[in-house]
C-alpha cells in the first residue's frame, strides 16, 4: 500500500499561493477547518483611525473605527474579542494581526456559533499570526497590503518616509516599543529606526530639517548612514560622527537631522546615548516623569568632522522612555499657543498604564486636537518604549544544544 500524503500545513498552503491570494486561501482554510461562513482581513491605516478591509479593489470595502466597537477593541486590547450577532446561529471573532510587536490589524472570522469555543479560538489566534508574517513577507512582491492601509494618497515625501520605516513596533521579553508619526499622509523628515540583536537593541529617532521631499531625502541619507555604520560594528559615537560625515559630504552644513541615537545593554539596562540636537527623551519611573539630562551636541551634518561623545544611564524593570520629536512640543494651536511641556506630561502620565502603542498614539491625537484636528504643519513623532529587562539568561545563536 501507498502510504498517504500528508496534509499540507497551514503555514504551507499561505506560502504556496501567490501574494495576492492570502485573504481568498485564508478564507478557504477556514472554512474547511472550522466552517468559517466569512473571512475578512483588516489593516490598520496609516493615521492609525480605521481598519480597512483588503479585497482587490481595496477603497470598496467599508472600513472599521479602529478604536472603537468588536474589530477596534481587539486590536487595541492585542486579544481576540468574540462578537454576538443578530444572527444567533453564527458569531465574529475579531483576533488581532501582530508580527514581532507590530501590529498590522484583525482578522475577522464568521463561525457558526457552537464554534466559538476557546479552543478553536485559541488555534484561529495562532492563525491569525502566521497569516500576518505571510501579509508582511507578501508586501515585498505586491502592492496590495500596502494599498488597503490607506484612505487617501500619500504624499512622495510620505511614500519614501513610510518605506524607510522598520514598522511601528516591535517587542521581545526585555521591552516592548509602539511609534507613531503625524501628519501620517504628508510626513516628510521625521523617522524612527531600531535593530535588536542577541543582547542588545539600538534604537534612534531622527527629525531631519524641512519639508516634503527635501525632507525625506535628508532623513534618507541620516537613517541610511547611521544603519551602515552600525552593520559595520562601530560604537554609538562613531554612528554619529560617519552619518555626520555623510550628511555634511552632500549638503555641506545647509541642512542638518536632528538626530537620537540609544544604545540598550539587554542584560543589565544600561544605555549609552548620543544627542545630536535630539527631540526630547522622558523617563516614567513610578509615578515620576522626568526629562533624561543629555548634553546636547550638534545635529548630524551641520559641522564638517563633528565629534561626538557618549552618556550613559541605567533602566529598571518597569520603566518607560518616551522620546518626541520637536513637532510634538512645537505645535502651536489656531490662537498661537503651544502644546508644550506641561500638556504633554499630562497625557504621558493619563497614558502610563496603556501600552506603549496606544501611548505613542494618545500624544499624536493629544497634539492634533490642539491644532485643530487638521494635518500637522511640521512633522510629529513619538517612540515609546517599555523596559523589563532580562530575567533568563539569553539563548545561544542558532538555539538548541548539543546532544
Amino acid at each position: 500500500m501507498y502510504a498517504s500524503e500528508p496534509v499540507p500545513s497551514v503555514e504551507s498552503r499561505l506560502r504556496a499561493v501567490p501574494p495576492h491570494a492570502l485573504v481568498a486561501t485564508a478564507e478557504q482554510v477556514l472554512a474547511e477547518r472550522f466552517g468559517a461562513r466569512k473571512t475578512t482581513l483588516l489593516l490598520a491605516d496609516y493615521g492609525l483611525r480605521v481598519l480597512q478591509p483588503v479585497t482587490h479593489l481595496p477603497h470598496t470595502g467599508e472600513p472599521v473605527p479602529a478604536h472603537d466597537g468588536p474589530a477596534g477593541s481587539a486590536f487595541i486590547t492585542q486579544n481576540p474579542v468574540v462578537e454576538v450577532t443578530r444572527d444567533p446561529a453564527t458569531h465574529v471573532v475579531h483576533l488581532p494581526i501582530t508580527v514581532r510587536g507590530d501590529r498590522l490589524g484583525v482578522l475577522s472570522v464568521r463561525l457558526p456559533a457552537p464554534a466559538a469555543d476557546p479552543k478553536t479560538v485559541l488555534r484561529l489566534r495562532d492563525f491569525a499570526t502566521a497569516l500576518g508574517h505571510e501579509v508582511v513577507t507578501a508586501g515585498r512582491d505586491t502592492d496590495l497590503y500596502l494599498l488597503a492601509r490607506r484612505t487617501r494618497r500619500l504624499t512622495l515625501a510620505a511614500e519614501m518616509q513610510w518605506q524607510l520605516l522598520p514598522g511601528r513596533g516591535c517587542a521581545r521579553e526585555e521591552y516592548v516599543i509602539g511609534a507613531h508619526l503625524e501628519p501620517a499622509y504628508a510626513i516628510g523628515g521625521d523617522n524612527f529606526d531600531w535593530s535588536t540583536g542577541a543582547d542588545d537593541l539600538t534604537l534612534t529617532v531622527t527629525d531631519g530639517m524641512g519639508q516634503g521631499v527635501d525632507a525625506s531625502l535628508l532623513t534618507s541619507l541620516a537613517v541610511g548612514a547611521l544603519r551602515n555604520a552600525r552593520r559595520a560594528g562601530v560604537g554609538l559615537a562613531d554612528q554619529a560622527r560617519l552619518a555626520d560625515q555623510a550628511v555634511y559630504a552632500q549638503y555641506g552644513g545647509k541642512v542638518y537631522a536632528s538626530t537620537l541615537l540609544l544604545h540598550f545593554d539587554l542584560a543589565t539596562g544600561e544605555v549609552r546615548a548620543v544627542d545630536a540636537g535630539s527631540p526630547k527623551l522622558y523617563l516614567l519611573r513610578g509615578g515620576t516623569i522626568e526629562q533624561v539630562g543629555l548634553e546636547p551636541q550638534m545635529p548630524l551634518g551641520m559641522f564638517e568632522e563633528t565629534p561626538y561623545d557618549e552618556q550613559t544611564f541605567r533602566l529598571e524593570h518597569g520603566d518607560r522612555l518616551v522620546a518626541v520629536s520637536a513637532g510634538v512640543h512645537d505645535t502651536r494651536s489656531e490662537l498661537g499657543d503651544l502644546f508644550g511641556e506641561h500638556a504633554l506630561r499630562q497625557v504621558l502620565s493619563a497614558t502610563r498604564n496603556t501600552p506603549p502603542h496606544e501611548t505613542a498614539r494618545a500624544v499624536v491625537s493629544a497634539v492634533l486636537e490642539h491644532h485643530g484636528n487638521k494635518d500637522l504643519l511640521t512633522d510629529a513623532a513619538v517612540v515609546c518604549l517599555d523596559w523589563t529587562g532580562r530575567t533568563t539568561p539569553s539563548a545561544p545563536l542558532g538555539g538548541g544544544t548539543a546532544g
